[in-house]
């Protein structure tokens, strides 16, 4: 079975790279998306990546993903303390989604030590820089590839 896997970033993830070096590295986003696309293909995932900086376009693409998706990888940024329609949305949709941050969430700002998404996320990566997606794909892979192997799995 081919697996299908979408990552979806939120606002200001296209800016990696020139955004804060020292929070969120010098790796930019467009290299960071090319490594994810290699390893897709070595792992032989199909792998979408989709970035937005509106709250409805990233819903809109979640929603989009029941039919397509074997697991979504999310990194929602600033929606992350603040979207409730994004945790509605993932919910709806019943896709297993990993949470992912580049930096360390709890080790900043108080605000930022909740996330609406993680409660029911099947897992969170946080702090490893763009090595966190790397990680995340690699788990991704592991858990579709599990469900695939156990009749009758939940997605």
């Amino acid at each position: 079975m081919d697996k299908k896997v979408l990552i979806i970033n939120g606002p200001n993830i296209n800016m990696l790279g020139t955004r804060e070096k020292g929070v969120y590295g010098a790796v930019s986003y467009e290299d960071m998306c090319a490594t994810l696309m290699r390893m897709a293909k070595d792992l032989k995932i199909t792998l979408e990546i989709f970035q937005s900086n509106h709250e409805g376009a990233l819903v809109d693409k979640i929603q989009g993903s029941r039919a397509t998706a074997d697991l979504i990888i999310i990194n929602p940024g600033a929606y992350t303390h603040t979207s409730i329609a994004l945790r509605d949305a993932l919910a709806a949709v019943r896709v297993p989604f990993i949470e992912v941050h580049i930096s360390n969430i709890y080790a900043r700002e108080e605000f930022r030590h909740k996330s609406f998404l993680s409660d029911i996320a099947a897992g969170l990566i946080a702090g490893f820089g763009v090595e966190g997606y790397y990680f995340a794909l690699e788990a991704a892979n592991r858990v579709i590839s599990r469900g695939e192997e156990e009749p009758g799995a939940k997605r």
